[in-house]
């Protein structure tokens, strides 16, 4: 089959693999229809995670129609259209029964890795590095999909590939940043990033009972679909400083919430001390580029929250943890357990409340993947998600109709 893999920073390819198989008896094996390139992949394409090795399949973002099932998995039955949590759950384990699925205890084999860099260690994830353990994305014509009882939800008759595709990472990881800032009603939101999951957190924050939401972008299309997801201000970050503006809507108290959607690789022109990040990490004096997290905790209220789920890999520097500590700041973040949030999202869906294919503006074959790995990764053609369809025949820019400042 053919699938997109990995080969080194800046080096993906689209070219012929081994067709997957069942391993296990609740596996099963689905032909993807659709899958996604997303902005935690170009963490991947950049070369910042560990662990990888040449010829990895990448993806984690996918959907399609089960063709194979294990002989003990009774929940799917060929023909089925499912959507593929990013995160690998048994549901029989501590974390799984409570709800903690992205902390499955059983479907890491990379589990030994992990723990000596993290403490201890996550789920399985597709298509994420050898510290998740090492298995096959979905960016590719088929899925080896382990525990398939546990984690794919059946799509309803009515729906499209497009509207269901999400709920694999970005939705519920939008919702969930969005979750994590405990919400009452009349609250001020601040969101870094209004890439796709800021997008969705945006637009979650506001379905959770946001008043206001200050979106923090500079890319003029993300600011304008930001707007058109609700934010009330968007702040250009190269134009205007970050804190004394949000200062300044708040009336000198700070946002109720802030969300990094952002992450590791926080753009180098932002700040000094992000300049200063980008030089220890290309001199290996660091990990990663934390600029946003420090602001988003000095732009916090008092007793607000600080919710990440931007991914970090390894040892922040520079944490401002004495303002945190002083401030009674809450801290919320993890690999989205995406299992807990499928059934209610789903059900945002089939209401007609949100429509996630709003992100979409590229839609193409799976062999232009490299090439819009890159695209993406620039921030070009007013790339904000891409959407790959094996069997599809030509690149396709989907028309949006975003009102730009």
């Amino acid at each position: 089959m053919k699938a997109l893999a990995w080969h080194g920073k800046g080096d993906i390819r689209c070219e012929e693999v081994p067709d997957p198989k069942i391993e296990h008896p609740r596996d099963a094996v689905i032909k993807v229809t659709a899958c996604a390139i997303c902005g935690s992949d170009l963490h991947i394409y950049g070369g910042i995670i560990p662990e990888m090795k040449r010829g990895d399949v990448l993806g984690h973002e996918t959907m399609g129609e089960v063709v194979e099932v294990g002989a003990e998995n009774k929940k799917l039955k060929v023909g089925d259209r499912v959507v593929v949590p990013f995160t690998i759950a048994c549901g029989e384990c501590f974390f799984c029964q409570n709800g903690f699925f992205s902390g499955c205890e059983r479907t890491n084999p990379g589990h030994k890795k992990a723990s000596k860099l993290w403490g201890n260690y996550p789920a399985g994830l597709f298509g994420y590095s050898h510290l998740t353990g090492g298995y096959a994305g979905g960016q590719a014509e088929y899925l080896r999909v382990p525990y398939a009882d546990v984690g794919p939800i059946k799509v309803p008759d009515g729906l499209s590939d497009d509207q269901v595709l999400f709920l694999s990472d970005i939705f519920p990881t939008g919702f969930m940043a969005a979750d994590f800032c405990q919400l009452r009603g009349g609250e001020t939101v601040a969101i870094w990033g209004a890439g796709p999951v800021g997008q969705f957190a945006i637009r979650s924050a506001l379905m959770l009972g946001a008043e206001r939401v200050i979106s923090i972008e500079t890319v003029a299309e993300r600011k304008a679909l930001a707007k058109q997801s609700g934010a009330a201000v968007v702040i250009d970050f190269l134009e205007e400083d970050v804190y004394d503006r949000i200062m300044e809507l708040t009336n000198g108290r700070g946002a109720d919430a802030c969300i990094d959607a952002v992450g590791t690789e926080a753009e180098p022109a932002a700040s000094l001390d992000s300049r200063w990040d980008r030089v220890k990490t290309a001199t290996f004096m660091g990990t990663d580029r934390p600029h946003v997290l420090r602001q988003a905790i000095h732009c916090c209220r008092n007793f607000g929250t600080v919710s990440i789920v931007g991914v970090y890999g390894g040892f922040l520097d520079k944490i401002p943890m004495g303002s945190a500590i002083n401030r009674g700041l809450t801290f919320r973040m993890a690999q989205t357990p995406v299992q807990a949030y499928l059934p209610r999202l789903m059900k945002l869906i089939e209401e007609g409340k949100i429509d996630p294919s709003f992100v979409i503006t590229h839609e193409a074959p799976l062999e232009a993947g490299p090439e819009l790995y890159k695209t993406f990764r620039n921030k070009e053609d007013g790339c904000i998600k891409v959407v790959l369809k094996p069997g599809m025949t030509e690149t396709r820019k989907v028309k949006k109709e975003i009102a730009y400042a």
